[in-house]
């Protein structure tokens, strides 16, 4: 092991391995901080040297070097942003209205112009390859009061969130629109449910047969899509967007390989808008509780590569999220960290560039990094 001096350690060194005390006590673990309070501690208790296998880390620059850095992570992040941000939520506005166009000639006329959709998926795809941490930070617009706006809704939500998992795994771009096409339409049985299962929209408690009617919908969702002579793998993702891993899902229980890809991506894309999205039963989860939930994939109901590509894509706190950080600032979570999705970059209020830009700085373990999300009042105090 390498000896070093105590007297010599600077506060914003950390370590590449382990650090021991002696041969056998840790004193910190790889790339902890070694902080000032440490460095008194331990030479009030005597100790001249500390072990390590590991070379120091220096951490964040200081003086003109760090500002430079800082200078340009803000410039890359805030030209524009707020006419980029405008226009994704326009966007955002005009697909969920034409969607509930879409699902309402379907209930009504029982037609689908499925070339026309996965034109507008084409379209979609496109934007959302290029602006996608501008989507995700844009808010969600609340459904109004029928079941067509919320499916509206979740359509465009689940068709954001597949294509963004759908680009990680580096699909061709037909794949994709493919993908887009049954992520929009993977609900579209609940339109042919009978009127008696619209309590699914509402507060109260379901019935049994209620429930029962529900559970048909990819059944459903299947027998239309096909009439309608989708392709046979959108046909399978609306039939088998609610199977899971381990055979616990419906309506045919199958498991692991047996589910078709777009189904397995859907079911992650379905689940993580319906934990962060809500609805007249329940409240909506933030994003980060959400991911934590993904993540957990209690019972290993969701296939893990699909997961990792979700929390790569959009980080443990989701773009979008506003958080609190380690030094005291709110801020919001605008892009990923390719590297590790655990320190994202964020854009900080109340600090601001010699431009009168706010900061935007990268998340790091050692450096600055998010303590928690916001709560609801904090949030509502920054409008």
């Amino acid at each position: 092991m390498i000896k070093y001096a105590v007297k010599e350690l600077n506060e914003e060194i950390a370590f590449s391995d382990v650090v021991y005390l002696d041969n056998q006590f840790i004193l910190a673990t790889p790339e902890m901080r070694v902080s000032q309070k440490m460095k008194q501690a331990l030479t009030d208790w005597g100790f001249a040297e500390i072990l390590s296998d590991g070379k120091p880390i220096v951490e964040a620059p200081t003086g003109e070097t760090a500002r430079a850095q800082l200078a340009s992570i803000t410039a890359r992040y805030s030209t524009g942003d707020d006419e980029k941000i405008a226009y994704v939520e326009q966007f955002y506005t005009a697909f969920k209205e034409y969607m509930e166009s879409v699902f309402d000639k379907v209930d009504k006329k029982n037609t689908l112009d499925y070339q026309e959709v996965t034109d507008h998926v084409r379209s979609a795809c496109a934007i959302i390859r290029e602006d996608r941490r501008f989507i995700l930070r844009s808010q969600k617009t609340p459904p109004t009061e029928t079941e067509k706006n919320y499916m509206a809704s979740h359509a465009v939500h689940c068709m954001i969130i597949s294509i963004i998992i759908g680009l990680r795994l580096k699909l061709p771009e037909e794949k994709l629109i493919e993908l887009g096409t049954a992520a929009l339409l993977h609900e579209i049985g609940m339109l042919k449910l009978p009127k008696e299962s619209k309590g699914y929209y509402t507060k109260r408690p379901l019935t049994q047969s209620e429930k029962k009617a529900i559970i048909s919908h990819p059944l459903l969702s299947y027998s239309l899509l096909k009439s309608f002579n989708a392709p046979l793998v959108v046909c399978l993702a609306g039939l088998e967007h609610h199977e899971r891993e381990n055979g616990a899902g419906y309506p045919q229980k199958l498991t692991g390989d047996k589910i078709s890809l777009y189904a397995k991506i859907i079911a992650v894309a379905c689940s993580y808008d319906a934990l962060t999205t809500n609805r007249p039963h329940k409240e909506a989860k933030d994003n980060h509780t959400g991911m934590l939930y993904i993540l957990k994939n209690e019972e290993k109901q969701y296939n893990e590569t699909i997961i990792k590509a979700l929390l790569y894509s959009i980080s443990l706190y989701p773009i979008g999220l506003f958080v609190l950080l380690s030094n005291g600032k709110k801020a919001q979570v605008i892009d990923v960290n390719p590297e590790n999705p655990l320190y994202p970059i964020v854009q900080v209020f109340g600090a601001f560039t010699s431009t009168g830009e706010n900061v935007v700085i990268e998340t790091s373990k050692n450096g600055v990094y998010i303590v928690r999300p916001l709560t609801k009042s904090e949030n509502s105090r920054m409008d």
